[in-house]
């Protein structure tokens, strides 16, 4: 392999080499430096006789005389293995947890490889997070890719983790389970707390982790998720494991991608970011999925924190193009106290409707979402408009939908973190919540569901009314007596 000295400009994490022949894009580059430090790097644009490569590390010591630059001849790979469940890595996979180096039993490309879509399944079976909001109105499937959009200040760090603490699958086979966590640009706090959270839940010994820290080198940012997904992958198609990839932040991912464009002096597009992230982020997104004749499947739930909480950014507006659905926490929420502040309207899950109901989650399922979908939506309706003309203005039922909205963020939306609900515990919340309302206005329900499933809560609720019409009579005629 030649070695070239032939630098001739060095912009921010890139270096221009000029004078170069046969250098293939993505190639794995070693850089040696005058003191003799080694500094690894991959080709990010080549030419006829010139290359760009995109440093792992700081370019600190790299000079245009003495720097030696040799090509390599492969893409990036990464050695993995199943003993690296339980195992936490930096954003280049080297071990953090001060274990031993992994034993690779495979190298792959960490780009991954091209899938034929043909080969692609259609993704099938939920997987169940305990979280109601999540679990019965925007059912997590596997193979499905479900972005959660946040905002600077909420608590998506805590749900992450909640969620990759709780997942699982829910099988009458017993099926292998896996969390591959990447963090992309966090601080040393929030590493601290994966680390701890995942550590004293016992949840590590299921998990590879990957942080990339805020202070590592932006080019870190754009490799740490594409290390996740191709273990992922390693676990799901040769292992015959799920795997859940949960991504946080890929905002950070966006701006570190938008930086290295502005050093490669690429024309700008929308809000500063290239022109290609759109195609950059389909390369990260289209990885999970199902794939004809394997066992295995890699599920994405990827977080985004809205710059501005602006859901029309291009990064949520891209994402929003490729992944199938959204999960949106709101601030409102949050400012109240409620845990997880998901604001449940604009949610969506776009596999749900298909993979829920008899045989595969439970028969009244789509019912009791549709209803508590529109009770709430009516709810949240009324609360605006009771706020104009006063509550005093609307009818007996009005009343009872404003009642409904504020019992269903209460006790349907929070959760405590530890709180892990099965799918029956959430769909029975929602029947009891249902049973607040009239019979006559639960028109997305069938009536064989309501008798099965709700009847018991109805009950209930006309004892608890009939109770409180006793108690209020009682209190009016000792009133009337002592007058």
């Amino acid at each position: 392999m030649k070695e070239y000295k032939t630098i001739s400009k060095i912009a921010g994490p890139l270096v221009f080499v000029s004078n170069v022949k046969n250098v293939m894009y993505n190639e794995l580059v070693l850089i040696s430096l005058p003191n003799g430090e080694k500094r690894y790097g991959q080709v990010l644009e080549a030419s006829k006789d010139a290359a760009v490569i995109q440093v792992f590390g700081p370019v600190a010591g790299i000079n245009l005389t003495d720097t030696k630059v040799r090509f390599l001849g492969e893409t990036m790979k990464l050695g993995v293995s199943v003993e690296m469940l339980g195992r936490i890595f930096d954003g280049l996979g080297r071990p953090k947890d001060n274990g031993p180096e992994i034993v690779p039993e495979q190298r792959l490309d960490i780009n991954g490889y091209p899938l034929n879509p043909y080969s692609r399944d259609f993704p099938r079976d939920f997987i169940q997070t305990g979280i109601s909001t999540i679990d019965g109105l925007n059912t997590l499937i596997r193979g499905q890719k479900l972005p959660i959009f946040s905002g600077s200040g909420l608590p998506h760090n805590q749900l992450a983790v909640q969620i990759a603490r709780q997942a699982t699958v829910v099988s009458k086979e017993k099926e292998q389970f896996a969390v591959v966590f990447a963090a992309i640009g966090i601080t040393h706090e929030e590493a601290a707390f994966f680390i701890k959270d995942f550590r004293q839940t016992g949840a590590i010994k299921r998990a590879v982790l990957f942080l990339n820290l805020a202070n590592d080198p932006s080019v870190e940012r754009l490799i740490t998720p594409r290390l996740a997904l191709t273990v992922a992958e390693y676990l799901a198609y040769e292992k015959d494991m799920h795997v859940l990839v949960i991504l946080t932040d890929m905002t950070n991912y966006c701006e570190a991608l938008r930086e290295i464009a502005a050093a490669r002096e690429e024309v700008p597009g929308r809000r500063g970011y290239p022109g290609y992230m759109y195609t950059d982020l389909s390369t990260i997104y289209e990885r999970a999925g199902r794939v004809k004749g394997r066992k295995g499947t890699v599920t994405q739930l990827s977080i985004l924190t809205l710059p501005g909480d602006d859901i029309t950014h291009p990064i949520p507006d891209l994402t929003g193009y490729i992944t199938e659905g959204q999960i949106v926490l709101g601030r409102d929420l949050h400012r109240r106290g409620i845990y997880p502040p998901v604001n449940v309207l604009p949610c969506l899950s776009r596999l749900m409707g298909s993979n829920i109901g008899p045989g595969k989650t439970r028969e009244d399922h789509k019912s009791v979402a549709d209803q508590l979908y529109a009770a709430y939506a009516t709810g949240r309706d009324l609360r605006s408009l009771a706020a104009v003309v006063g509550a005093e203005a609307l009818t007996e039922v009005d009343k009872l939908y404003l009642e409904f909205a504020d019992a269903f963020e209460e006790k349907f939306v929070r959760q405590g973190e530890k709180e892990n609900r099965t799918l029956d515990q959430t769909l029975d919340l929602g029947w009891e919540l249902l049973s607040m309302l009239p019979e006559g206005e639960l028109n997305r329900v069938k009536k064989e569901h309501l008798e099965k499933y709700g009847r018991k809560y109805f009950e209930q609720r006309k004892k608890q009314l009939a109770q409180q019409s006793e108690v209020e009579k009682r209190i009016d005629q000792k009133i009337r007596e002592e007058q």
